[in-house]
């Protein structure tokens, strides 16, 4: 899903490259660079101008009360909220602010996959297919802080102990 932002020209990361640069970003224990954080902002910002499009335009061909489509709406708008947050002073305010873009990335992107029908594993990042065998994943959601939510596939557990 390589799209390229119209007025730039600029090559669009896919979803599950975000995903996994924003994941990363989360699992940071020490402080990342001042540089690093920027950079990961700037990156974030972008995407997310690129798939809230992607979102809003998903909901708006489902039905006005569509819980979904309208959960994935709320998240849009939290998204938005965040993307409006002017730079923090400090390097750990910079960072709080950029986890929280980072982590409307991780939300916006489960919800496009599920006003999209994929599922995809949060381990290895491969779209689980109709019909394979998974398992649920129970840690928090990507909104509460955590990087990893939803389904899995049976061999990913096994390695994740």
């Amino acid at each position: 899903m390589n799209a390229t932002h119209s007025e730039t020209e600029v090559p669009v990361p896919s979803i599950t490259a975000m995903r996994a640069q924003a994941g990363w970003f989360l699992d940071q224990r020490t402080l990342p660079r001042h540089q690093t954080t920027k950079l990961m902002g700037q990156d974030c910002h972008g995407f997310l101008e690129h798939l809230i499009a992607q979102v809003e335009r998903l909901a708006s061909e489902r039905p006005k009360d569509d819980v979904p489509a309208n959960v994935a709406l709320a998240a849009v708008n939290e998204a938005q909220i965040r993307m409006n947050e002017p730079e923090a002073a400090g390097l750990q305010g910079e960072v709080e602010r950029v986890q929280r873009l980072a982590r409307s990335v991780l939300s916006l992107a489960d919800h496009h996959d599920h006003l999209t029908g994929i599922t995809m594993c949060v381990v290895c990042d491969r779209v689980i297919e109709a019909g394979e065998e998974s398992v649920r994943h129970d840690d928090a959601s990507p909104s509460c802080g955590a990087a990893r939510s939803g389904r899995i596939h049976p061999e990913c557990a096994s390695r994740r102990r």
